[in-house]
């Protein structure tokens, strides 16, 4: 029996599913969007899974690690209560501590990894879940972005100033704490920097950018991995540099010549770009690694 060919994954398909995912939450007309260049709503359904996040990939780091101890928490911060999952290394100490963000899809099974592998790193990190006065992250996705949708900014903002003081204070942390954070994660990463003095460090991948007058209140160093094909993001970069540099931010930039938005999330096999993920990856922790210990 001859094997079928893997289903063709263009530019434009992975356009309309970011389209899809960030600027409409229409299910309906991606799928005809994306039918129509696929060519039928077969192809459409086979390339469906390959551009969409997939849970059964999550766990590249093994939950019951035992170099590692993870706990989920609950704690007051800007009038809620914040569910989250706190990771750090196995063992008595006071670690360089990260405040991580997740995508618009909430505090799922990836996002827990990326915080299982920041504290293989040596980190004590913090994930809260921004969508716990919802209820919580649900397992539908849609559901899940539809709820980002609508939280409000200036409140999930204030909810990750409490959480940075909460893990500052913790036993376990060193009380230097920076950032990182995913897509709609970089984008509160960003948020943060300029509501937060005492944030040290903030990296953001593939995140929008804040207004350039609030630039000067940015006292964090920053990171900015960006992803080369990622139009709509990066058309904020030149304003943003130009911000950031006027008001002597320390700051790196980075853009990863052609590599989609969401380059680094490896359970979606469209857009991951194992390359670039790695050395973006590599960059992250050295920098968290110089500004958050000694």
């Amino acid at each position: 029996m001859q094997e079928r060919d893997a289903p063709q994954i263009t530019q434009a398909m992975i356009d309309a599913y970011d389209e899809y995912t960030h600027l409409t939450l229409d299910r309906r007309g991606f799928m005809r969007k994306l039918t129509a260049l696929a060519g039928s709503a077969a192809a459409a359904a086979a390339i469906v899974p390959l551009i969409e996040a997939s849970s059964a990939k999550a766990a590249i780091t093994d939950p019951q690690d035992e170099r590692l101890s993870a706990v989920w928490a609950t704690f007051p911060a800007a009038g809620t209560e914040l569910k989250c999952y706190v990771v750090r290394p196995e063992g008595r100490g006071r670690f360089p501590s990260v405040l991580l963000i997740h995508e618009n899809r909430g505090l799922n099974a990836h996002i827990q990894d990326v915080a299982r592998r920041l504290a293989l790193e040596g980190f004590f990190v913090l994930a809260p879940d921004f969508l716990s006065s919802k209820g919580g992250t649900p397992a539908d996705e849609d559901e899940a972005r539809k709820l980002i949708g609508d939280l409000d900014p200036q409140q999930t903002v204030a909810e990750a100033v409490a959480a940075r003081d909460w893990l500052a204070a913790h036993r376990h942390s060193n009380g230097k704490v920076g950032a990182v954070g995913f897509c709609w994660g970089g984008g509160v990463v960003n948020q943060l920097a300029v509501a937060d003095p005492d944030l040290v460090a903030a990296v953001a991948y593939y995140g929008r950018q804040p207004d350039p007058e609030d630039v000067p209140k940015i006292k964090a160093a920053l990171l900015l991995h960006y992803a080369g094909l990622d139009e709509r993001i990066n058309a904020g970069i030149p304003a943003y540099r130009k911000a950031l540099d006027a008001a002597g931010v320390i700051h790196e930039i980075f853009v990863y010549d052609g590599v989609n938005h969401a380059f680094n999330n490896d359970t979606s096999s469209a857009r991951y770009d194992k390359t670039a993920a790695d050395l973006a990856w590599q960059r992250t922790v050295d920098f968290l690694k110089s500004h958050l210990t000694g």
